[in-house]
């Protein structure tokens, strides 16, 4: 008769996969991608090194699954948000205040994801991230589009456009620090305000739906 695994060793099998993970972006967060050794995550997970190899064969693999994990998380927390808003255009200010409120709280984690340099096979990962950003950014203009509360224009540019607005303004090594609660909250307002009137909110609604949204 095979073995077959008991739900127990499969319960198991599955922790354990999912506290190597878990070393794995607790170090990003802390030292960016180039934290992420597999002696060192082992080391964070209290596990040997060849149990991490048994899980993800290679390094890329590791790093791969790393950032899967958090766009899946971190799209799904922006589209929570503006699922939320009552209309339209507070569902596109919702949605960017959240994610730009979390990349900023865990800030050095987001740029690891989404802009550090990795390997090309990596890269190819952190595309499909930024991607998914923008198709989820494009949805939304095209709805506010369709009901006319935004003006004609392509949706697939300005939600590029957003994407690198939020990656170079908040992120990247070009970004200013913001060194408090304080700053880190009138930050993500100037970017959502930013976002909103380049897409053709007129300033004063603009504004009205920054000053609303829930930053957390």
């Amino acid at each position: 008769m095979p073995y077959r695994r008991t739900d127990t060793v499969i319960r198991r099998l599955a922790d354990r996969e999912k506290a190597i993970l878990e070393a794995a972006i607790a170090l990003a967060g802390e030292g960016g991608m180039a934290a992420v050794q597999v002696a060192a995550v082992a080391k964070r997970a209290g596990i040997a090194a060849g149990t991490v190899y048994r899980y993800f064969p290679t390094k890329n693999d590791l790093v791969a699954e790393l950032i899967a994990a958090v766009a899946g998380r971190e799209l799904e927390a922006m589209q929570t948000a503006a699922d939320a808003a009552p209309g339209p255009l507070s569902a596109l200010a919702s949605g960017i205040a959240r994610f730009a409120a979390r990349a900023l709280a865990e800030r050095k984690l987001a740029w690891a994801v989404i802009g550090e340099a990795v390997d090309a096979e990596v890269d190819v990962m952190r595309i499909d991230f930024r991607q998914s950003l923008a198709g989820e950014l494009e949805r939304r203009i095209n709805i506010a589009i369709g009901l006319r509360f935004l003006p004609e224009q392509d949706a697939r540019l300005g939600a590029l456009a957003i994407v690198g607005a939020l990656m170079e303004g908040l992120l990247s090594p070009l970004a200013p620090d913001y060194p408090d609660a304080a700053a880190t909250r009138e930050a993500v307002q100037t970017v959502t305000l930013f976002s909103l009137r380049a897409l053709g909110v007129i300033d004063a609604r603009a504004r009205g739906m920054v000053a609303q949204v829930v930053l957390t």
